[in-house]
């Protein structure tokens, strides 16, 4: 058990002043990880533990935002920001960096992005020359960073649906692409058919392989529709959500659960929850 007694190694009238910002949060975050006075549970973590909940909070702040729920926002916001706190903290006692290198490093960058509005070029551009101006000035970043694969740099922790997304985007930067919207539904349906086909046939390993072809051809079919398909995915997950608690609304009115249901029901049930929703909408 730490000693208590000793004197706290850290600024407690800082942690008690509610309006000193920022400082204020990384003295907090400092005291929970003090060897002597600290959190057990905070100094046990790592960058790979804490990975997970940094992860999980950017979701909360997007779920927030999908929902227009401003004061959880605020609140989701809050929690990301910690994470960001936490992992330079650690990065501070390795000897790596501190949140000042984080905050100076990002000020940097965004200055050197917008040329257009810190710098001598014009803001007389239109978005597609601003996107491509972006682009070119974070190419010449990759460069600087020895990236100089078209993938290099697009990175590996993202979600799956998301990366793909991306790595499909940066290819088509370079004209690896398909030029009609119908060549992607034409490859979707092949695939498809494909994996319907040979399903009986295939290994699990090659049933899994043949079903993460058909999920990139997916998401590229989103990215020729301009729709972000992790946002997509997120959006049609709530949905479903709603309408099978509408579901299960019904079925209680009829003293029932979906376990003291079948298929039949439930299925006509949902069609009710769709068109009550086409009612209200």
């Amino acid at each position: 058990m730490p000693d208590t007694s000793q004197k706290r190694p850290f600024d407690m009238a800082l942690i008690k002043n509610e309006s000193a910002g920022i400082e204020r949060l990384l003295e907090i975050m400092q005291a929970l990880r003090d060897r002597s006075h600290g959190c057990p549970w905070d100094l046990e973590q790592d960058f790979a533990s804490i990975a997970p909940y940094t992860i999980e909070e950017a979701y909360e702040v997007a779920d927030a935002i999908e929902r227009e729920a401003w004061d959880e926002l605020k609140g989701e916001l809050g929690d990301l920001l910690f994470q960001s706190v936490f992992h330079a903290q650690m990065a501070t006692e390795a000897g790596h960096f501190t949140f000042q290198d984080v905050v100076t490093a990002m000020s940097n960058k965004m200055v050197s992005r917008h040329p257009h509005v810190f710098g001598d070029e014009t803001r007389n551009k239109s978005a597609d020359q601003q996107t491509a101006d972006w682009e070119a000035i974070k190419a010449a970043e990759r460069a600087g960073n020895q990236e100089t694969g078209t993938l290099d740099g697009v990175a590996v922790g993202l979600p799956a649906l998301l990366r793909a997304y991306k790595l499909q985007k940066r290819a088509a930067r370079v004209g690896f692409d398909w030029p009609a919207v119908d060549q992607v539904i034409a490859k979707i349906a092949e695939e498809s058919a494909e994996l319907a086909e040979a399903r009986a046939e295939l290994t699990q390993v090659e049933v899994e392989e043949e079903f993460g072809d058909l999920m990139f051809v997916m998401a590229n079919l989103g990215r020729h529709l301009g729709v972000e398909p992790e946002a997509a995915l997120r959006r049609a997950n709530a949905k479903f959500i709603r309408r099978f608690e509408g579901v299960e609304a019904k079925l209680s009115q009829r003293g029932k659960r979906p376990e003291d249901s079948d298929l039949a029901e439930m299925d006509a049930l949902w069609d009710a929850v769709k068109a009550d929703e086409r009612d209200t909408g």
